[in-house]
């Protein structure tokens, strides 16, 4: 049986809001994750306020989850004493999604000014899964550099793009079949995932 899962998920202040609640509503349903360490950043609560109507530390994680989890805890960004800025916390890895061209920057040299960032530079440091999943367009050579350098240091950059081919019929939907994705990529295979069987047709597991 695989062990229980202590994961990160990072929210920031990038286009994206309806990834993060897919990604946030999978890690609570999943029985393989004990722990899910929310964070949010400034910027990410005014996006969520415009993209999703949440409004205010308090309600957001509500308007987020729907249904409550215990598991799902929430750690103020500005923390930086923390349990996941530290090496010794007994972290499964740490995604950012969406990640906005700020935090991969801060990320990619080392700023770790904030909690976000720090617990990012742990990941690094102990060789854990990062994923970032970028969202911006167009790059710009900064960004493309950025990516560049969080991916030599040995983070995954996982951009927020939807999958297509499965037909998706809703944002909702697009949203969740990206995330299995992501999940899948740390280990975590989703029940109900679309894996393509290469006679040009795909399937739910």
């Amino acid at each position: 049986m695989t062990a229980s899962r202590n994961l990160t998920l990072a929210i920031t202040g990038a286009s994206g809001a309806v990834y993060a609640r897919a990604m946030l509503r999978l890690l609570a349903a999943d029985e393989r994750v004990s722990r899910v360490n929310l964070v949010f950043s400034d910027s990410a609560l005014r996006v969520l306020a415009e993209e999703l109507s949440c409004a205010g530390r308090s309600s957001v994680l509500i308007s987020l989850m729907g249904t409550p989890s215990d598991k799902v805890h929430l750690v103020p960004n500005e923390d930086i004493g923390a349990g996941i800025a530290s090496g010794s916390y007994p972290s499964d890895g740490m995604i950012v999604l969406p990640c906005s061209m700020g935090t991969l920057a801060g990320i990619a040299h080392g700023l770790a000014q904030k909690l976000i960032e720090r617990a990012a530079d742990v990941c690094l440091k102990e060789r854990r899964p990062l994923i970032l999943c970028v969202r911006e367009t167009p790059f710009n050579l900064i960004h493309l550099r950025n990516m560049t350098l969080a991916t030599e240091a040995g983070a995954v950059i996982y951009p927020a793009m939807p999958v297509l081919y499965t037909k998706p019929q809703s944002t909702e939907e697009m949203a969740t079949e990206f995330c299995q994705r992501v999940l899948s990529h740390l280990g975590l295979r989703q029940t109900g995932a679309f894996v393509w069987k290469g006679d040009g047709s795909s399937e739910a597991l």
